[in-house]
């Protein structure tokens, strides 16, 4: 995180905001933690149990782009710029998904609140947006020791920030985050559809 950052790594929500009402309730879940938390683990293992997963649409991107030939040091030289346009791909990617099917989602929306701070960017600049989609469920991976690969930039200390803003970001929407804590993937697994709603 450099200086640029520091502008709104405490950007408080708008709290006149936070008060809309959502338009959609929807049936998905939503699988989300920092970066190197396991979410890819998870939702590669809810996909081999039966569960209708989404991947991440960030990675999905980066990973499009670099099998196109550019380098991840262009595709994340700017990330202030990057950050709405993964917001955008994510608040489309939503909207033509299935209402009433049950999902499970790795990462939504909300959680580019976290990474529009770590960006410099206002996070109230896409609060609105926030409520087009209720969740059943939030669960967040308790983070993983921090390892880099082909998609990630971010260092640890942006992977602690990130962790701490998901939480209080959807605790203000609303949502009781369900934390996931380190566990061996199989019991990660078990833990999660242990306490999925009636709803499911």
């Amino acid at each position: 995180m450099d200086d640029r950052d520091k502008n709104y790594l405490t950007q408080k929500l708008d709290p006149e905001i936070l008060s809309t009402a959502y338009s959609t309730q929807t049936s998905w879940h939503v699988i989300t933690g920092a970066p190197c938390s396991g979410k890819t683990t998870l939702i590669d293992l809810l996909t081999s149990r039966g569960f209708k997963t989404i991947p991440e649409v960030g990675r999905e991107y980066i990973e499009r782009e670099i099998a196109a030939g550019r380098k991840l040091e262009e595709i994340r030289g700017n990330d202030y710029a990057l950050a709405p346009v993964f917001a955008k791909i994510q608040l489309d990617n939503e909207s033509r998904l299935p209402r009433d099917k049950v999902l499970f989602l790795d990462r939504a929306f909300p959680d580019c609140l976290g990474f529009f701070r770590l960006v410099g960017r206002d996070p109230n600049e896409m609060l609105a947006q926030c409520f087009r989609y209720r969740y059943v469920s939030v669960f967040l991976l308790d983070p993983l020791p921090y390892q880099k690969d082909g998609a990630r930039t971010e260092g640890q200390a942006a992977s602690t920030f990130l962790d701490a803003c998901m939480y209080s970001d959807y605790t203000a929407l609303g949502y009781e985050v369900i934390r996931v804590p380190i566990l061996p993937p199989q019991e990660r697994l078990d833990f999660v559809i242990e306490r999925l709603p009636q709803i499911s």
